[in-house]
């Protein structure tokens, strides 16, 4: 198998060292710095770089770059992808990837296959990247037709490299109301808390409490910002019913009702219950 893989940071330069590592495939790669292509090809996670004119060859593209600019590459070079070609992506929001896809693989014969995989880690670029990033992670799909066995299995074997534990198939739509409670609102929420006054004072009277809140507070700003404001609707629903939620927890502490504050404590711990078992 020839992959293609367009965009060589965290998640595409894991993508690229889980096929050398695991698979006979060769890989194609591409990144917008042209040093970090150098640098993956010396690594050996690369073999070659990834051009219109090779591009021809590949049985898989993969697009691993911000959403805008994975629409962009798409566009500039649907032409040169061939008709039995799968591409997928793997962006952080599905919506407008997906729409774009869709219409590109209609008009130009290949399959187009959004995808989001549920694995990273606070540091982003190449030299971040690990061949296990991926190894019992989640994968989620966005089929063009959402009962296309034939199509799972292919995406299932196409990732077989990476080590992925479970595939989950959903629309681009419930995907990103999803991914706005489980990722984007952690993410927000963490680096929101992190600004205290009282942070720098944490050393010796902090835990795994402070720690597992915060871990994803030391982010990509680019990378997030640009996703949050792609996915703007559904995180300010999110945003509008936490600080909702909060704002109930303020005035039970303000005003000593303990009555409302063990009412509104024993709620969360029984929907913690309800929802992870």
């Amino acid at each position: 198998m020839i992959v293609g893989i367009v965009g060589l940071g965290l998640i595409g330069g894991s993508m690229a060292k889980a096929f050398k590592a695991n698979s006979d495939a060769t890989v194609y790669g591409y990144d917008t710095d042209p040093s970090t292509s150098a640098i993956a090809k010396i690594y050996g996670a690369v073999d070659e770089d990834l051009t219109q004119d090779n591009m021809k060859d590949c049985d898989c593209l993969i697009v691993a770059l911000y959403p805008d600019r994975s629409i962009e590459y798409l566009k500039e070079n649907a032409q040169y992808i061939r008709k039995d070609a799968y591409v997928i992506d793997c962006c952080g929001t599905k919506r407008d990837i997906c729409k774009a896809g869709f219409a590109l693989a209609k008009e130009y014969g290949f399959t187009f296959v959004g995808g989001h995989p549920m694995a990273g880690i606070h540091r982003s670029g190449f030299k971040n990247s690990s061949e296990d990033m991926f190894r019992d992670a989640g994968m989620v799909i966005v089929p063009p037709v959402y009962d296309d066995i034939q199509l799972l299995d292919r995406v299932k074997h196409i990732f077989a490299p990476c080590r992925f534990s479970k595939f989950s198939v959903t629309t681009a739509e419930e995907h990103d109301k999803l991914i706005a409670f489980t990722s984007q609102m952690a993410h927000i929420v963490s680096n929101a808390f992190i600004k205290s006054p009282s942070a720098p004072k944490h050393n010796g009277v902090s835990a795994g409490s402070y720690k597992d809140l915060t871990r994803v507070a030391w982010l990509n700003p680019q990378m997030w910002a640009t996703l949050f404001l792609d996915n703007k609707d559904n995180i300010l629903f999110e945003l509008d019913y936490f600080i909702s939620s909060l704002s109930e927890y303020r005035e039970a502490i303000a005003s000593e009702d303990y009555d409302s504050l063990e009412k509104l404590l024993d709620e969360g711990r029984i929907r913690k219950q309800e929802v992870d078992g």
